[in-house]
């Protein structure tokens, strides 16, 4: 009897994550163009946070929902994710998974697996999240694009850097221009 539990066990664990890989799109056009000679290598803005929000996540809390509820509720257009400390019960990650357009990202689940959270950053870009972490448990650290899912454990705290809403990060993370 001990040795079928023993046997089965991983599988039952095994069970509990999901996996799946989504292309992502924008348009054949879009995913077909080269790089054009009038989007520079680099593109530098500077300037000085206006305030800095520090968010307390209780346990039970989707994570990047309240991301975006403060964000709201803060009137945020613009801001960096500083810092992120805490623990998850469960988490939902994606990461890009192909090298050549259109982009492919995988989708981790897993909603029985606690982890640490290490860091967390990313953007907050015309009121849109674009937030990354990573994570740790006994088996090693790992990481992508916070997800919805993604529910708190003991607390979370996010630090974001407000930047001035006139800003213009629109195409921060836009994959295509380029």
């Amino acid at each position: 009897m001990l040795r079928a539990i023993l046997v089965l066990m991983p599988l039952t664990l095994f069970a509990q994550k999901t996996v799946r890989e989504v292309e992502k799109p924008t348009t054949p056009a879009a995913d077909a163009k080269g790089l054009s000679p009038d989007v520079p290598d680099v593109v530098a803005v500077s300037s000085k946070l206006e305030r800095v929000v520090v968010l307390r996540f209780r346990y039970m809390a989707d994570l990047l929902d309240g991301i975006e509820q403060a964000v709201k509720r803060e009137k945020i257009t613009n801001a960096v994710i500083l810092s992120a400390a805490g623990s998850v019960r469960n988490y939902h990650l994606h990461s890009v998974s192909n090298r050549n357009f259109p982009s492919r990202n995988t989708y981790v689940q897993d909603k029985t697996s606690p982890a640490d959270i290490i860091p967390m950053n990313g953007y907050v870009l015309d009121g849109k999240v674009h937030a990354h972490m990573t994570l740790a448990n006994s088996q090693g650290a790992f990481g992508g694009h916070l997800e919805r899912e993604t529910n708190v454990f003991t607390f979370a705290i996010v630090t974001l850097g407000v930047l001035p809403p006139e800003l213009d990060l629109k195409r921060a993370d836009d994959k295509t221009w380029r």
